[in-house]
């Protein structure tokens, strides 16, 4: 099979807008958003995903209004409302006494201060209503069953390889390919992964295992001695997400997907407060995962002159900052926005990658350093570094502030 996707033509609107022919490989968050991006720029996209069918693993994302922006913009506003939860206010608390060292507002001081609200999701559900956009906008933009082995490019084109033997030619090729990219291996070199330090448990907990008002609806973080605990609610609230993270020199699977005993989990947090408690013996005790979590370096050359990159393909972060899907779904809206902007392919790419990299990095960078905030040793550390920081006007002045739908691409 040969499929070809190529060539470019041009269309009238208020003023001469080039369609592009554009490939990405993946069809995780990261590559729906894009391609619901492109797709509603008026370009012509096709995903190749290596999986059999559309799912998404995991649990629990954040979305700030970075993110809300672009997912309002695709006209998800409505569908992300009903399954996703409004956080009150993130919240800090000692591992044990459960005393709050620091709160700032989110819900409506978080909408009004940035234009999009805050969001608490299932990461399957996204993913759903992206992928039901992208077929919404072209009904055969999605190929299953692809899997991405490397690309060839000339000065007009983009050929990206199956494992088949079928090439797809088009005029760009975005990879999307999440952690262990094909594409950014071909673009980048072996990009060196070093076990952090830290593992992450994770469960979800339906809500009639709880305690009735056990906990309030809030994005509520518990610190402590070489570990911490993340714990927010998720579609409309009959579901409690749990991520704990605990140091430890064991490397195991770098996947979502692998599971540990239920004991282990549970001697991890040996002397944690009763809420803590709580929530892991609600657990289903053949439900539990570990992930071991790697850190990458940033990569500040992201592209070539016809193929670029985005998401954790480019800048996997650690999840310390709830920042990582928020960033590919920024990167999705600037790609589309260099397109248009820009005279040539190798032009916009080059205006992506520049408008992206320092933010990217920057966020990188906060979230491997908040690792050692949460995981302070002592109640006096613990209160001393949140006595010198403002954490919630940090993150609005900067973080949440951004719209990549607006912001001045240079």
């Amino acid at each position: 099979m040969n499929d070809f996707i190529g060539g470019k033509n041009k269309y009238p609107k208020e003023r001469e807008v080039t369609r592009y022919r554009i490939v990405i490989a993946g069809a995780g968050i990261g590559g729906l958003t894009a391609a619901a991006n492109l797709l509603k720029a008026g370009h012509d996209v096709t995903i190749f995903e290596q999986a059999s069918e559309l799912s998404e693993v995991g649990a629990g994302l954040q979305l700030s209004a970075n993110a809300t922006h672009v997912l309002h913009h695709l006209g998800l506003g409505a569908p992300l409302a009903k399954v996703g939860v409004r956080p009150g206010a993130y919240v800090f608390r000692l591992h044990d006494t459960g005393e709050e060292i620091h709160r700032f507002a989110l819900s409506d001081e978080h909408e009004q201060l940035h234009g999009a609200p805050y969001y608490q999701v299932h990461r399957a559900d996204v993913h759903t209503l992206l992928a039901a956009k992208v077929l919404e906008l072209r009904r055969d933009a999605i190929r299953l069953n692809c899997r991405v082995v490397g690309f060839d490019e000339s000065g007009d084109n983009v050929r990206l390889r199956l494992a088949d033997g079928s090439i797809v030619q088009g005029d760009l090729l975005v990879g999307a390919d999440g952690l262990k990219s094909v594409i950014c291996q071909q673009i980048v070199g072996n990009v060196p992964a070093t076990y952090t330090g830290d593992a992450a448990w994770r469960i979800t907990v339906p809500l009639e295992r709880l305690p009735q008002k056990f906990m309030e609806q809030v994005m509520m973080v518990w610190m402590g001695p070489g570990r911490h605990v993340v714990a927010y609610y998720l579609r409309a609230g009959t579901l409690l997400n749990f991520v704990g993270l605990v140091e430890t020199d064991e490397v195991s699977e770098e996947s979502w997907t692998a599971k540990f005993p239920w004991e282990r989990f549970k001697a991890d947090f040996q002397g944690w407060h009763a809420d803590v408690q709580t929530i892991i013996d609600a657990a289903d005790k053949e439900g539990c995962y570990r992930w071991s979590l790697h850190y990458r370096p940033a990569i500040r050359n992201w592209s070539t002159r016809r193929a670029t990159l985005l998401g954790d393909a480019v800048h996997p972060t650690l999840p310390y900052l709830a920042q990582g899907a928020c960033m590919a779904i920024e990167d999705g809206a600037v790609l589309t926005r260099a397109l248009d902007q820009a005279d040539s392919i190798p032009d916009a790419l080059q205006l992506y990658q520049r408008n992206r990299v320092d933010r990217t990095v920057r966020i990188v960078n906060q979230s491997t350093a908040n690792r050692m905030l949460f995981h302070l040793r002592t109640v006096d550390e613990i209160r001393a570094s949140f006595a010198k920081r403002n954490e919630g006007a940090d993150r609005n002045a900067w973080l949440y502030s951004y719209n990549p739908l607006t912001v001045k691409l240079v």
